[in-house]
């Protein structure tokens, strides 16, 4: 089979080409196998004829093996590897599958004693299509912002080394791209003395590989190398911030010098790894036949868009370069936050196993107590030690209440405040103010993201319910909060019951047709905040109905701080707010109460909801038990079967709501 298309599109539904292994990681992969019959091919064994394939894992020790029943049954070969964005850890460090494969017709891509299927592309293709070049820039800009590489288990936090410094990069001993470019310590040895006569007077920083820093395998350098001004690296500084700081970039064939390239540097090479001899580098052994000038959009749109096959793990599907980023971009940020271990204080006995899944990947939680080795996460504004995370709910959170002990997708985690409480700053004001300016491609997805919310009708909570006529004119929502809720009792201001808001709204709309709907978790009894006679001044009072399909239906929302007003900019309608809650004072909204002054950006809707639905939230996929981007969480919560609590959580529940509530009560004294 000749490799035709490089489109990513899924060839099951199509004839199956057998494809003979002899290496036991194509059967005991479950992800490899999953990728490879994607893509067309059926893994399998036994004896090939010339009509088959015979799969090989790049140069690795089994490869001869397929190499001899290739030569001998005349059987083609493909050779197999990891995508250049494989997983947060190497894969010794973990039980990851990789998010993606390269399946070559030719030869590894990083042999360059024969052309490969990539070094086709980049030398035939014409790599002049402005879209893909878009894509290219685009998505080498998400790779620098969320510091992802093909293992993106580093740092960013971690304190970068003062400027000026040249970069050298390790790799592991025998790795296949070395050998394959006939190279040995002597090169890395020749390396490191042409990196300091080169940039005299200037320090030398040797990163060393991640298997070699988490003691898996040996590394070309070593201790012995270092002097007063050559410094091994092995800490988990992220490769974006060590390009910042560096005058130069040397390597062998290092994937971190095909990185380099994008961060802004024309690495010096010692090897022959496939992105040398475009232009891009300073080549010390060319390859004699690459003599295309690529530009850095090109040679990233096609080792990284055209070439390579990305996965998604939740819709078991071949995606795009810019899904598979999402997915890794998702698990990334649990290994950032969570590696370290949690304490947890002040958290339910009920929310125990929910947060174990979302938090305990790499270290179980421990609740109550206070190991020093740990983080501190607290609920909500429950007394916490000082460093403590806040933790709560996010804006896409479930198929029912979380007052009825649903489990949500997605939570917040705040390390400044929390984005409810207007009196300090949170981490997610910072969002928002950093996303003033969006890229066209976050533009892109944000909207696609508010196109999904719509068309799938989803909310919040996401309770269903039949949609009353409602009457015709100047339609007002007013959406019910719970009373005692902290949103209110830290930002609602004058106005802060749900009677005063409905009085409010009606005394200066004595035209509109005023609709309320009580919260749905003092509809079930389960808080605080009912009216008398309601219909005093609202028209319509709905206490069942689908929030999504409401709010498709009017034309202002009024609120004191409610999470209905964001969901109603999502949807392009006026809102008018009371308080102070986390959308307002950005300028999108009506404000009628005192927001916090240090809010000075101007963001756009589309900014806004990057930061609160993007960057803010983790979510939590409750079909494969992984983190997942928002897209996924938006899926599951319109069409995935949600395990719903039974009713013994509901009694539990109003328990647990009549306790909040006289908690709250004692607290107001």
């Amino acid at each position: 089979m000749t490799q035709t298309s490089f489109d990513n599109k899924a060839a099951e539904g199509t004839s199956l080409r057998r494809l003979f292994a002899f290496n036991g990681g194509f059967f005991t992969q479950s992800r490899v196998k999953r990728i490879l019959r994607l893509s067309g091919l059926q893994v399998t064994f036994g004896k090939p004829s010339e009509e088959d394939l015979v799969a090989v894992w790049g140069q690795s020790p089994t490869s001869s093996r397929g190499e001899a029943v290739s030569d001998f049954t005349g059987a083609g070969i493909v050779y197999v590897e990891d995508a250049a964005l494989r997983s947060v850890l190497p894969g010794r460090a973990g039980s990851e599958p990789p998010l993606g494969l390269v399946i070559d017709h030719q030869s590894p891509h990083f042999d360059p004693s024969v052309p490969s299927d990539l070094e086709d592309l980049l030398t035939k293709h014409p790599l002049d299509d402005s879209a893909l070049l878009n894509r290219a820039r685009a998505a080498m800009e998400r790779l620098k912002e969320a510091h992802l590489s093909k293992y993106s288990g580093n740092d960013p936090s971690l304190p970068s080394p003062d400027p000026g410094y040249v970069l050298v990069i390790d790799q592991t001993r025998g790795d296949a791209s070395v050998t394959a470019s006939k190279a040995d310590r002597a090169e890395f040895v020749e390396m490191l003395v042409m990196a300091q006569e080169e940039h005299p007077g200037c320090r030398v920083i040797i990163k060393t590989h991640p298997e070699t820093a988490q003691g898996q395998r040996q590394g070309y350098f070593g201790p012995k190398d270092e002097t007063d001004r050559v410094k091994l690296c092995s800490d988990p500084h992220s490769p974006w911030i060590l390009f910042e700081g560096a005058v130069g970039v040397y390597t062998v064939s290092s994937q971190m010098g095909f990185e380099a390239i994008f961060a802004g540097h024309k690495p010096r090479v010692f090897g022959q790894p496939f992105y040398a001899g475009w232009g891009l580098t300073n080549d010390e052994r060319p390859v004699p036949r690459r003599q295309r000038i690529l530009t850095r959009a090109q040679l990233f749109a096609a080792a990284m868009i055209l070439y390579p096959r990305w996965y998604d793990p939740f819709r078991d599907k071949l995606c795009t370069l810019e899904q598979a980023i999402d997915t890794l971009e998702a698990a990334t940020r649990v290994w950032r936050d969570d590696r370290q271990g949690w304490n947890g204080h002040a958290m339910s006995l009920w929310k125990r196993a929910h947060l174990q899944k979302m938090f305990g990947t790499f270290r179980p939680m421990k609740f109550g107590k206070s190991d020093p080795t740990r983080r501190h996460m607290v609920w909500g504004l429950n007394d916490a030690p000082d460093t403590a995370v806040r933790v709560e709910d996010g804006f896409l959170r479930s198929r029912g209440l979380g007052a009825e002990l649903v489990p949500p997708l997605s939570l917040v985690l705040d390390d400044l405040g929390i984005y409810y409480d207007p009196s300090l700053p949170s981490r997610l004001e910072q969002f928002i103010s950093q996303r003033a300016d969006l890229r066209p491609d976050q533009a892109l997805r944000v909207e696609k993201l508010m196109m999904a919310l719509r068309k799938q009708g989803v909310s919040k909570y996401n309770l269903g319910g039949d949609l009353p006529e409602l009457p015709q004119g100047r339609r007002i929502l007013v959406p019910g909060q719970v009373e005692d809720d902290a949103s209110i009792q830290r930002g609602a201001g004058e106005t802060n019951t749900n009677a005063a808001l409905l009085k409010q709204v009606r005394t200066e709309n004595p035209d509109a047709v005023v609709i309320y709907k009580p919260h749905p978790d003092v509809v079930a009894d389960l808080r605080i905040g009912a009216v008398k006679n309601p219909e005093q001044w609202a028209d319509v009072v709905i206490d069942h109905a689908d929030m999504a399909a409401l709010l498709e239906q009017i034309d202002e929302v009024w609120t004191m701080t409610s999470g209905t007003g964001f969901e109603a900019l999502l949807r392009g309608t006026k809102v008018v707010t009371m308080g102070a809650p986390f959308y307002a004072g950005w300028g999108l909204t009506d404000d009628r109460g005192q927001t916090p002054d240090r809010r000075t950006a101007t963001p756009s809707l589309e900014g806004l909801v990057h930061a609160v639905l993007i960057d803010y939230p983790r979510y939590f996929d409750p079909v494969t038990s992984l983190p997942c981007p928002a897209e996924v969480a938006i899926e599951r919560l319109a069409c995935a079967d949600i395990p719903h609590p039974g009713r013994v959580n509901r009694m539990l529940s109003k328990l647990q709501g009549v306790f909040a509530s006289y908690s709250a009560l004692w607290r107001r004294g």
